[in-house]
């Protein structure tokens, strides 16, 4: 007789423990998913790493709707952070989003609740895949996120921004030389919304692509392109990219003319930076330091803050931000970028341009943030976006400023979530 296979000897259960990992880690801790998913599958190849990320992030993107139908077969509601709960989502979601039979699926999820409610877990599962549920499209937001932003943008928006979360992200290029749009658009098979940019085909697979060993572009969302876009052509000029890495930017203003120096405070993104331009051909200064410590040897022609935040505008990419963050770390972040930007702007030559910019839906960290700045620094004053300084479909609102919604687009794919305002300082002293 074989003996008994134990927890350890179940196919795949290391993996399913690793997502469990992940997933208490960004939903109790509050840890960012890419960077907690090193910790929770350490020491496991790269095929059952890409597994947990996608058991975690799809959970994540479907969170609701998974409590949902646990809530519907279970006659008192498990606790919100009960390993129960947790297991049956991990459970459900390879079944219905991921394409696991079930009964690998819960081979997998009873090893995770030994000492737990077994039988529980077992019995919810079975009554919900024998009614062959199926996930509803699109998914439904966390309902704190929807509240906030109806609350700041109206009822339609987060309509429309769970129907950008049922999509995949397009993958946007931009190009190391914006003269070769029309060539680059017909070479990777694209589509251009703007000089310097094309939207790749679904499924393309970026590093076999013509044009990337070379360095002829790189890739970079559309709405995140804007801000360096409205510094125009450097000629020459000094700039500084601050939170510069991984370097989008920092490419754009040097291929632009720029004499940048691009300053982060991650050793490990600037390495990145370091690579892409590298493999660009471009180049830039790159310091490492915490931008509330260092200050530059001379005032700079322009500035491009691209300030830390809270990234709800990538939500479609990172579906862990909408359960990490809240009001809570929308005012911390709030309050850091008041300090980046007072200690920016000190940088800048009189007569000079100063381009912010933050990839988040959030007001707190977009529009008020400027309208507070300009409020206490009478020597700066907006210097309103052009309409065809902006990508086809994108439009500057009545301030001057630039506001990507879920709703850009979205015909096209739609942008990630973004606000850049330009700014210039006055020559008088």
């Amino acid at each position: 007789m074989p003996r008994p296979s134990r927890p350890q000897d179940v196919p795949g259960l290391p993996a399913r423990r690793a997502a469990l990992r992940l997933l208490d880690a960004v939903l109790r801790r509050g840890d960012p998913l890419e960077l907690a998913l090193h910790g929770a599958a350490q020491g496991l190849a790269p095929a059952d790493r890409a597994l947990v990320h996608a058991i975690a992030a799809e959970t994540l993107r479907h969170l609701p709707d998974l409590d949902a139908l646990i809530d519907g077969a279970t006659r008192q509601p498990l606790p919100h952070d009960a390993k129960a709960r947790m297991v049956l989502r991990i459970a459900l979601i390879q079944v219905l989003a991921l394409g696991t039979a079930p009964h690998a699926a819960i081979a997998t999820a009873l090893p995770l609740v030994d000492g737990g409610p077994r039988k529980l877990v077992h019995g919810v599962f079975g009554t919900l895949t024998r009614a062959d549920p199926t996930l509803p499209s699109p998914p439904a937001l966390p309902p704190e996120t929807a509240g906030r932003w109806a609350a700041q943008w109206g009822d339609a928006m987060p309509q429309a921004a769970a129907h950008a979360y049922a999509q995949r992200p397009p993958v946007d290029v931009s190009l190391r030389d914006p003269a070769r749009t029309a060539h680059w658009a017909e070479a990777l098979n694209g589509r251009s919304l703007a000089p310097g940019h094309v939207r790749l085909p679904e499924g393309a697979v970026i590093p076999d692509l013509p044009g990337f060993g070379e360095g002829a572009w790189w890739v970079q969302d559309l709405a995140a392109s804007t801000p360096a876009r409205l510094l125009g052509a450097g000629e020459g000029r000094c700039v500084l990219d601050l939170c510069a890495a991984p370097g989008g930017k920092t490419m754009q203003l040097a291929a632009a003319g720029w004499r940048v120096t691009a300053v982060d405070q991650s050793k490990k993104r600037l390495e990145r930076l370091s690579e892409n331009l590298a493999r660009t051909g471009l180049s830039a200064a790159i310091v490492q330091d915490d931008l509330r410590a260092w200050r530059p040897e001379a005032p700079a022609d322009a500035v491009l803050l691209d300030a830390p935040c809270t990234a709800t505008g990538i939500y479609r990419r990172h579906p862990d931000v909408l359960h990490r963050i809240g009001p809570r770390q929308i005012a911390e972040m709030a309050e850091l970028q008041a300090e980046l930007l007072a200690r920016a702007a000190a940088w800048l030559k009189p007569g000079g341009t100063l381009v912010y910019a933050t990839c988040s839906l959030e007001q707190a960290e977009g529009e008020d943030q400027v309208a507070r700045f300009l409020d206490a620094r009478p020597d700066f004053g907006p210097l309103p976006a052009m309409p065809a300084e902006l990508p086809d479909g994108i439009a500057p609102a009545a301030q001057g400023w630039v506001r990507t919604l879920p709703d850009i687009l979205a015909a096209q794919g739609g942008t990630d979530g973004f606000f850049v305002a330009r700014l210039i300082r006055s020559t008088k002293p």
